[in-house]
């Protein structure tokens, strides 16, 4: 399973960002295009092995977008992005980002207490993003029912474990060795 996911990691260019080895992929970048074949591979893998009994599924612009659409169509769970733009709106959430290469402000809109969520990201690395989006949900007193990362590099799955008390899960596990990608075992 996930074969096509797989394949295309194996075969992506790294770039550095400072001294981050970072893997340029559809899923993590959008680039050089995101195939379909390879997005409904992930959302039904997602299908199978996750409790998806939620209400809502939360993923983070730009690269969660994507993901959370297929995974909305073949569940019929509707979804919210958490954005990069401030909106104003009623009940709306600030959290602060910084990652391995980056940090800004993210903003939540259109999660209210109580609501069942799956939070979804292309990967998890530096487990900025994630931590942040995760301890603002947690104030927001919404229940969480499954963190994924589609993607698991580095230490940032171990980092927001500890930081949020959350389970991270993820599809695949890869590691930048001399300049390739290599798939490790979930």
């Amino acid at each position: 399973m996930l074969e096509k996911l797989k394949e295309s990691l194996i075969n992506a260019p790294i770039v550095k960002k400072g001294d981050y080895d970072y893997f340029v992929h559809p899923v993590t970048d959008g680039i050089p295009w995101v195939e379909s074949a390879v997005l409904l591979e992930i959302s039904r893998a997602i299908k199978e092995r996750f409790n998806l009994e939620v209400d809502v599924i939360v993923c983070a612009e730009a690269m969660g977008i994507h993901l959370a659409t297929a995974l909305s169509i073949e569940t019929g769970i509707p979804f919210v992005v958490v954005r990069k733009r401030q909106y104003g709106l009623p009940g709306e959430v600030a959290v602060h980002q910084t990652t391995g290469y980056s940090q800004g402000q993210l903003y939540i809109n259109g999660i209210k207490k109580g609501d069942r969520i799956l939070f979804i990201d292309d990967v998890v690395s530096t487990g900025g993003t994630m931590k942040g989006i995760l301890n603002a949900l947690q104030q927001m007193e919404v229940e969480i029912v499954e963190v994924i990362a589609v993607i698991e590099k580095g230490n940032g799955k171990k980092i927001v474990e500890e930081s949020t008390g959350c389970t991270v899960k993820s599809l695949v596990k890869v590691d930048v060795v001399e300049g390739k990608v290599v798939l490790e075992e979930v």
